[in-house]
């Protein structure tokens, strides 16, 4: 039985590749995109609506903005999903660019279901990365000296961080043997288990990232489609989720364009300024998602 993962860097065409294999091993697409989850978040996050028209595609639209979804609900979802799929005698083609899914799916991971604490999240947000990091100290020195610069540099993993720490430790369940929590890789590969998860002997995974082979081309891309999804209506995608009464404190928005464009609404920041954080958000994040996924071996890489 084979299963296809198709990850990498935003704007690399992954969806396009993941139909291609769909046509070619008779495939149904599962969404491994954490935007794409959830419903009324179309245009920013680039949904191809056409594309449920050509293929299955599994794990679209499944949440509304102000839910929480993580790994572990993910992981939860996927696995009989697949197994649906292989009945079917079909081939799962998992798609998307948030490996942090995909990390939990293959791999032997923390993946507690530790809901998000909005009282001390509320807390820390409005702290400085240095003073996160001094926080997070106090809770595990030994943690602390574990994370690359990537992570230590990123307000949102530092909180996260610290919310699942203060969660053990109210709990009192912190031990030193489990201060490697989530979004904390182990510095040896660790073995693909999936085939154990899904109760599979005979599994061929074939995982392809796709990056771009510079930077120029990798900011040319993203200025494109930053572009491209204005064009197609992203500031009133965004007014009309706030008139639904959705706001930037709910999960579905907390993230990339939909934070520069509510605050170009809330009359913050002019179009053009919100316009340019919005492509400079997506740079580094793309900078971000290579961070991780070079860690992980077994990941084939093609330049688009």
């Amino acid at each position: 039985m084979k299963i296809i993962i198709v990850t990498g860097q935003t704007a690399t065409g992954k969806t396009k590749l993941a139909l291609e294999y769909a046509k070619k091993y008779n495939g149904e697409l599962i969404n491994s995109d954490s935007r794409q989850i959830y419903r009324y978040l179309d245009i920013i996050t680039g949904k191809d609506k056409q594309l449920l028209e050509k293929v299955k595609v599994w794990l679209y639209d499944i949440v509304n903005p102000d839910e929480y979804f993580s790994s572990f609900d993910f992981v939860k979802l996927a696995i009989p999903i697949i197994k649906k799929i292989f009945s079917k005698g079909k081939t799962p083609i998992i798609v998307g660019g948030t490996y942090f899914y995909l990390y939990h799916l293959l791999y032997n991971v923390d993946t507690e279901n530790i809901i998000p604490d909005w009282k001390l999240r509320n807390k820390l947000e409005n702290k400085s990365v240095k003073e996160l990091q001094t926080i997070l100290a106090k809770h595990s020195p030994q943690l602390i000296k574990q994370l690359n610069q990537s992570e230590l540099n990123n307000p949102q993993r530092l909180i996260r961080k610290i919310e699942i720490l203060s969660f053990r430790a109210k709990r009192q369940v912190l031990q030193p043997r489990e201060l490697k929590i989530l979004l904390q890789q182990s510095k040896n590969q660790k073995k693909i288990i999936l085939n154990k998860k899904l109760g599979i002997n005979n599994l061929h995974l074939d995982i392809i990232g796709l990056k771009f082979e510079d930077r120029v081309s990798l900011q040319r891309s993203i200025k494109a489609r930053v572009g491209k999804r204005l064009r197609l209506g992203a500031v009133a995608e965004v007014s009309k989720l706030l008139k639904m009464g959705y706001s930037d404190s709910d999960p579905g928005l907390k993230t990339i364009g939909y934070q520069q464009l509510i605050l170009h609404l809330k009359g913050v920041l002019d179009i053009d300024t919100a316009i340019q954080q919005w492509i400079n958000k997506e740079i580094q994040y793309a900078k971000r998602q290579t961070t991780f996924m070079k860690k992980d071996k077994n990941i084939t890489w093609r330049n688009v």
